[in-house]
Formats: structure tokens, sequence, C-alpha cells
């Protein structure tokens, strides 16, 4: 009944709410593209919520509209659906699913839980170190997928010798620490998780003269704050799901880690091969383009080019990419890479993406933004750091029951209007939002890892949302004091004046 309560809902409030808006609301009377492309995005956000139909064909949305009610032609609202974050996007899963064909990823997992030893923190902490890790260049879903085997069978062997009641509490935060590990380590890179990929590619659109927010520099902001959350998750899950009454429940025998890792048989070529593509892909990323910490300043590799700016993220990840397709392996029978494989892409997510960015490009054409802007005029009586906290708190929110790239999508165009209406420097609001993305810890529906734990029929929704509300509040913290007082460095955030960049005309 819920389920056709929803399904009606979204699609007739879907229709019915942008229809009432085109014929009783008029934003700017010189401009109706404002008022209809406020329509449509009401229309997005109603079916993305309630996924009356699957995202991405709600994301396919402003290619049939926008150009008929004249806010972009079609030819500029196709291409929005094909750049370099997409490149980028793109290449790095391919980067992703070699190393699943090869199982360099399960070898990287049974590494870390290898060497973290047996105590349940230990393990704890190895599951969440390895989980974090591959998740900051692997999707979070493929991440949690891959891992939650692995858990299982040291959840099993803890059954065995101490029986199910007694181990329940911990196998309950081994599986919230898959979970949350996959978010949280995927924010540290903006191929980590979709969120910060349609973050990069929005504020582009939204500020074009602004300067590239490249890989290195993002991951310098990021993976600090990543690591920092990873530990306040890792501290409340010892403390709630760790601690015994019995000391010898402290120590268990050793998970069979070993014989999973001789399964896998020695260190193939393949792997190996693999292995230093990505290391050399996460280089290439890293120092592609001039980082400035303070007054120290380390050179681009791509300074050694022709064209310097013509190179971007998304070249280095396709050219990889390309590569892999053609380095056979050891037998010579296959390459690293084949088609095969590849067409395991998930091109939905693509179009999700796509729809996102065609509704920031309308936003700016349309000056829907510049009127969100202007409207929100009294916001710049708040102190920033006030804004930052609100925004946060909402973005958290609002992805336990949406998804969290739609919800990104949606929040950062007008965020970046707020920003500008407040006369503060856009980033300070829009990073905190594209972190809090990621920050959803309390149901199964916030994330693809939330869902994935909760299907193994191992926790309840309550033992989630218990834990989840605690890190939300956390989040919510961490978040905004990383942006206000870490992020402003990095990024070179003046309080007192706009850039000469921001421009929304």
């Amino acid at each position: 009944m819920k389920k056709n309560a929803r399904f009606f809902f979204g699609l007739f409030g879907g229709l019915l709410a942008p229809l009432l808006i085109i014929l009783f609301v008029d934003l700017d009377p010189s401009k109706p593209a404002v008022t209809y492309t406020l329509a449509i995005a009401v229309l997005m956000a109603i079916w993305w919520i309630t996924e009356v139909v699957p995202l991405a064909v709600t994301s396919l949305l402003p290619v049939v509209l926008f150009p008929a009610f004249g806010i972009l032609n079609g030819k500029t609202v196709s291409s929005a659906y094909f750049n370099d974050v997409i490149f980028l996007f793109l290449g790095g899963f391919l980067l992703a699913l070699a190393m699943q064909k090869w199982n360099l990823h399960k070898r990287i997992a049974l590494k870390i839980l290898h060497f973290t030893g047996v105590s349940r923190g230990r393990i704890l902490l190895g599951f969440m170190l390895a989980t974090a890790f591959l998740s900051m260049w692997i999707s979070n879903t493929a991440t949690a997928m891959m891992m939650i085997p692995i858990v299982i069978s040291v959840i099993s062997q803890m059954e065995e010798q101490f029986g199910k009641e007694n181990t329940r509490k911990y196998a309950i935060g081994l599986l919230l620490a898959i979970a949350y590990s996959a978010s949280t380590g995927g924010i540290a890179t903006l191929v980590g998780t979709p969120p910060n990929l349609a973050f990069a590619r929005i504020f582009s659109i939204s500020f074009p003269h602004a300067p590239e927010i490249s890989f290195g520099q993002w991951m310098i902001f990021a993976l600090p704050v990543s690591i920092a959350i990873l530990m306040v998750i890792f501290i409340y899950l010892y403390f709630v799901f760790c601690k015994s009454k019995s000391e010898d429940e402290n120590e268990i025998n050793p998970p069979d880690f070993s014989s999973h890792y001789r399964a896998l048989g020695p260190f193939k070529t393949e792997e190996k091969v693999i292995l230093a593509a990505f290391l050399f892909f996460a280089l290439l990323l890293l120092f592609r383009s001039e980082i400035q910490l303070g007054s120290i300043k380390i050179p681009g590799w791509s300074m050694l080019f022709a064209e310097p700016a013509f190179l971007n993220d998304g070249t280095i990840a396709i050219f990889i990419g390309v590569i892999l397709f053609m380095i056979p392996s050891k037998t010579g029978k296959e390459m690293l890479l084949d088609w095969e494989t590849a067409r395991q892409l998930p091109w939905h997510i693509v179009i999700l993406f796509g729809g996102g960015f065609a509704l920031a490009e309308g936003f700016i054409a349309s000056g829907l933004s510049e009127w969100i802007g202007n409207s929100m005029q009294s916001v710049s009586g708040f102190h920033p750091l006030l804004v930052i906290i609100i925004l946060t708190t909402i973005m958290i929110f609002l992805t336990e029951v949406t998804s969290n790239t739609a919800t990104a999508q949606m929040m950062l165009p007008i965020v970046g209007a707020l920003s500008v209406s407040a006369g503060v420097h856009p980033l300070l609001f829009m990073l905190p939002v594209t972190l809090a993305g990621s920050m959803a810890f309390m149901l199964p529906v916030a994330t693809p890892p939330n869902a994935i734990i909760f299907g193994t029929d191992r926790i309840r929704i309550a033992d989630m949302a218990k834990a989840g509300l605690f890190l939300n509040l956390i989040g919510i913290v961490l978040v905004s004091l990383s942006v206000w007082f870490y992020g402003r460095f990095i990024f070179d955030i003046d309080l007192q004046n706009l850039p000469d960049w921001v421009n929304f005309h």
C-alpha cells in the first residue's frame, strides 16, 4: 500500500506541481524561462525522490523539456550529458573493473586484514581500512558487495566459537563498519563517490571562469576529512559493539583470512600490472596540476606539454582505461580488460550525472540561479558558519530518503546562487553540501552500501537508525568545522571579498 501511495504521489504530484507553477507562478515576468525551469526542476525532484520511474529516466527529461520550453537548445542540453567529468568516472570504473576481473581488490582487502590482527577491535579496524581504501577508487556499491562475503565468513566463524547470541552485537558492528567505511572512504577522491563528481562539474558550470578543482587539490582537502570521520566512526563502533563482558571474548580464533588469501593463488602477473597501472593513475591525477599549499608550490607534470590546460583528469582516466585494453595477459589469450567486462559499466549512473549537469545548465541559462540568489538576500545577515551548519544538516537528513547523487545535483546549483547572494565564496557553501551527501548513516535506502548490509538479514533498521543518528550529528559537526577551518586554507577562501570569477551572466 505504501509503495502504491508513493507511486501515486510521485506520478501525479510530479505532474501537477509543475503545472500549477506554470499556471499560477511568475517569478520574472520578463523571463518566462525562469518559471519554466523551476517547474521542470520540481518535476525532476519529485520523481527523483519518489523513484516513480528509474532515476536515469527522470534524468533524461531536460533533453525533451528544456528545448520545448525555450530554456536551452537541444544541442547544448545533449552536450551536458557527456563531458570530462563523465570520462573521469568511466576511466576510473574501467580500472576498477580490471581490478575485479583479476581479483586484485580481494587481495588488497585480505592483505590489510591479515596485518591488522585478530582482536575484535583490530578486525573491525582492518575491515574499515580495507573498505575505505578500496572505496576511494572503486564505487562504494562494488566495494561493499566485495567485502560482505569476507565479513560474513568472519561472523560465521565467531558464531561457531561463541554462539549466535553472543556474536550478534559484534556482527552488527562489523556490518555497519562496512557500510560507513564505504561511504566515508569515497569522499577522499573525486572518483570515490558520485556527489564529488557532480560537484566538480556543477561548480565549473555555475562558475565557468573559476579555477579548476583538480583531483590532487580535492584529495589534499578531503583525505584528512575522510580520515577524521573514519576515526570517529571506529571509536564509536568499537565502544558500542566491540566491548565484551568476558575478556576471553575480546580475543577470537584467527579468522580464516590466510586460507582466503591462499585461495587467490600466487600474485599473478596480471595483478602486478594492474596494480602498477593503479598507482600510476593515482600519481598522474594527484600531480597533474600545480598544487599550492600556502607559500609552497608544487608544479604539475602537465606543464611539460605545449597546452597544459588541454589535459584534464578525464584525459588521464581514459588513457589508463585504453591502455588496459591493449596489454595482454600472461597467457596471451586475453587482454587485461575486455569489452565483455567493460559492458558492466553503470550507464544509468552516467545518465543520472548528465541529468544533473543539464539541470545545472538550465539554472544558469534561464536566470533561475540569479533569481534564487536575489531572493535570498536575507541570508547575507547570517554568519557564514551558521549557514554551513544549516546546509549540512539539511543535506545529511535529506539524503537519508533520497538518492545522494540526485540530491546533490538539485542542491548544488541553488547553493552556488545562495553563496553569491550572501556575498561569500561559493566553495564555502558548496563543499559542505557535497561532503554531506555521503554522510547518511541511518536508513537502508540512504545509500547502496546501507542497503547491501541490510540485505544480509543480520541487522535491523532500528540498529542502523540508532547508530546512524549519532553519526549523522557528528558528521554535521565534522563537515562544518572541516570546511570552515581547513577548507578555507586549501582553497584560499577569502571571507571578505568574492573572487573575480564569480559571474552568473
